[in-house]
């Protein structure tokens, strides 16, 4: 009877995002379509106005799920955050519930989110169009197999993420990107034999190239850590109501000249930034097992209290 009542819930729950995400639509599309003027003013102007859209998309969603669910937020870091900022946000990746994390405690605290999205995605009906009326950028990664078959086109998926993030230097935006590349689990984790407990190894590529194109106007990078104390869960249990308790911690890292180089054409600052990227990494690995509750081991915490690392 329990589970019969939560898929109910989460039936409930998709035929309000649906209803909610078409409502919005209706008022995106037009105003996307004013873009096609070529004026710079006229395009932030409109842009401002789409990025209000999607935050209202959002609260709604927000709203409606708590109407439909009860959760616990743990929530810590997002106390001094800006809207007025250029962010970069990067987080462990489980599932799709994951985003709505993310929209849920940092919409209204920062702009508005933009993810990297795999350029297939722009033909999800509905939303693959409000993606693109929001400036998201849509990537296409060439394996190297393929590069060896068409030469020609090495280095144009690197364009086109330059591109997409030329259009984020006249507003404040926040850029996500997972940097795992790919949602964790068991199998995954193995396959990779990642040197993390809880991770898969991260990949510098994405945030690399937007500090290559951005990186002056970038104020901060946060590290979200996402935690689901009851165990890793699919959307679909999110949505039936079963996830009741969710903890997140933001850590704000200030970007310094440090972070700021040619992540494609200077193989020294390619290799140090991934190396700070796998650091971050590590840390965030003991993170959530502290986020868990688990008791970490000796040679752990002197690590920490040496000043290697600092957990706040």
């Amino acid at each position: 009877m329990k589970k019969i009542k939560e898929n109910i819930t989460g039936a409930v729950t998709v035929l309000l995002l649906i209803i909610n995400t078409v409502f919005w639509a209706s008022f995106l599309f037009p105003i996307a379509v004013l873009k096609i003027i070529p004026i710079k003013i006229w395009r932030k102007v409109i842009n401002k106005s789409l990025d209000t859209i999607a935050c209202c998309w959002i609260y709604c969603n927000n709203a409606g799920l708590k109407i439909t669910r009860t959760i616990n937020w743990d929530v810590t870091g997002v106390e001094n955050l800006s809207k007025k900022s250029w962010y970069i946000v990067i987080a462990n990746h489980q599932s799709w519930t994951d985003i709505v994390v993310l929209q849920k405690i940092l919409t209204g605290k920062i702009p508005f989110l933009k993810f990297f999205l795999k350029k297939e995605l722009i033909w999800v009906p509905v939303l693959g169009l409000a993606w693109w009326a929001l400036d998201f950028p849509f990537m296409r990664r060439y394996s190297q197999s393929f590069l060896l078959k068409y030469p020609h086109l090495k280095g144009k998926d690197i364009e086109v993420t330059k591109k997409a993030c030329q259009k984020f230097k006249y507003i404040p935006v926040s850029i996500m990107n997972f940097v795992e590349g790919t949602r964790f689990t068991a199998e995954k984790h193995s396959k990779q034999e990642s040197p993390y407990k809880n991770l898969l190894k991260p990949k510098s590529g994405g945030i690399g190239f937007v500090f290559s194109t951005m990186g002056n106007m970038i104020t901060s990078i946060l590290d979200v850590t996402i935690v689901y104390p009851q165990g890793r869960m699919s959307f679909w249990d999110f949505l039936c109501g079963r996830v009741t308790l969710i903890k997140v911690h933001v850590e704000e890292i200030p970007v310094t000249d440090e972070f700021v180089g040619d992540y494609v054409d200077d193989p020294v600052f390619k290799n140090k930034f991934q190396q700070w990227l796998n650091d971050l990494w590590y840390g965030k690995d003991i993170r959530i097992d502290m986020m868990k509750g688990k008791s970490l081991p000796l040679s752990v915490k002197s690590y920490a209290e040496d000043g290697a690392m600092i957990i706040n």
